[in-house]
C-alpha cells in the first residue's frame, strides 16, 4: 500500500530531522540569519531541510516537494506534492522556548491527506496512519522502530466553557477580540504547529489564527487534525482551507473540534 511507505518515511525523516535540530539547539550557540522577508533562519532549519528533502527525493522521485527553505520550490504547480516546514517556530527555537516542530505533509487535490508533526523538545510526536487516522506516539522516538501509539480524537466541545489555544509569538489584539466572541473557560498558549495538535488531542477546542501564515506552516498540523476528527476553515466564510494556492499563502483561519459554534471574524 503506497501510503504505508509514505507514512513510514515521513515519520522516519521527522525523527531524524528532530535529532539534528536538538543537536544544534543543545549546543553552546548558533547563528541566526534573516531571509528576504526578515524572518529568521538558523543552521538547524537548513540542516533539517536538507535531510528531509534528500530523503523524500530519494524515496519518492515522482512526487513534487515544496519546502519553506528552498524558494525555487515555491512555483511548483501539482495536484500531489509534499510540503515541508523543517523547523516551524524558528523564533521559539532562537529564544529557546522549546515549542518548535518538524512538519511534513502530503497534499492531494488541495487536501492534506497524510502528515507528521514532531516536537523534539517537547517529546511529542503526532502523525497520520496510512488510512488517515491520527495517532500520538510515545517512547524513545526511534526512527526505525515504532513505539507505543495511541489513537487521538478531538474533544466534544462545551460552548459555554471552551478551551482556546493561540500563538505565543503572534497573538495580537485582533486575535484577542475574536477569542472574546466565545465563552472561554481556559486558555492554552503554544508555539508552531503544536496548536493544531492540541486541538487534535482534545486538549483544546479552538485555534483561531488572524495573521499571515504559509501552507508549509499549517499543512502537517491540518492533516493531523483532520485525522483526529477536526476541521480547518477560512475565517471569512468558513469554507475549508485548501492547499496549492498562489505563492502558498493562507488566509486567516480557524482550526476547531466539530461542535464549536463558530462565529465570523
Amino acid at each position: 500500500m503506497p501510503n504505508t511507505k509514505i507514512v513510514t518515511e515521513i515519520r522516519r525523516l521527522a525523527i531524524l530531522a528532530g535529532a539534528e535540530i536538538m543537536r544544534i539547539y543543545d549546543g553552546d550557540d548558533f547563528d541566526v540569519k534573516l531571509k528576504s522577508d526578515n524572518s529568521p533562519v538558523t543552521a538547524a532549519d537548513e540542516a533539517a531541510d536538507a535531510l528531509i528533502f534528500a530523503g523524500l527525493r530519494a524515496e519518492f522521485p515522482d512526487i513534487e516537494i515544496v519546502t519553506e527553505e528552498q524558494s525555487d520550490s515555491h512555483s511548483i504547480s501539482a495536484d500531489r506534492f509534499f510540503i515541508v516546514d523543517p523547523l516551524d517556530g524558528t523564533k521559539e527555537f532562537v529564544h529557546r522556548r522549546g515549542d518548535f516542530t518538524v512538519n511534513i505533509a502530503l497534499i492531494e487535490n488541495g487536501t492534506p491527506v497524510l502528515g507528521v508533526v514532531f516536537a523534539p523538545n517537547r517529546n511529542r510526536l503526532f502523525y497520520t496512519l496510512p488510512d488517515g487516522k491520527t495517532v500520538e506516539e510515545f517512547g524513545a522516538f526511534d526512527s526505525e522502530n515504532v513505539g507505543v501509539i495511541k489513537p487521538i480524537s478531538v474533544s466534544t466541545p462545551d460552548n459555554t466553557s471552551l478551551t482556546v489555544v493561540a500563538s505565543k509569538s503572534h497573538r495580537d489584539q485582533a486575535t484577542d477580540n475574536y477569542i472574546g466572541k466565545y465563552k472561554v473557560n481556559d486558555f492554552e498558549s503554544a508555539g508552531s504547529s503544536l496548536k493544531f495538535c492540541l486541538v487534535a488531542a482534545g486538549e483544546a477546542d479552538l485555534y483561531p489564527r488572524l495573521g499571515r501564515t504559509m501552507e508549509w506552516d499549517t499543512a502537517a498540523g491540518h492533516a493531523v487534525l483532520l485525522g483526529a476528527g477536526g476541521q480547518v476553515v477560512r475565517l471569512d466564510d468558513h469554507t475549508t482551507l485548501t492547499y496549492g494556492k498562489p505563492i502558498y499563502e493562507n488566509p486567516f483561519f480557524i482550526a476547531y473540534a466539530p461542535g464549536v459554534a463558530l462565529v465570523r471574524g
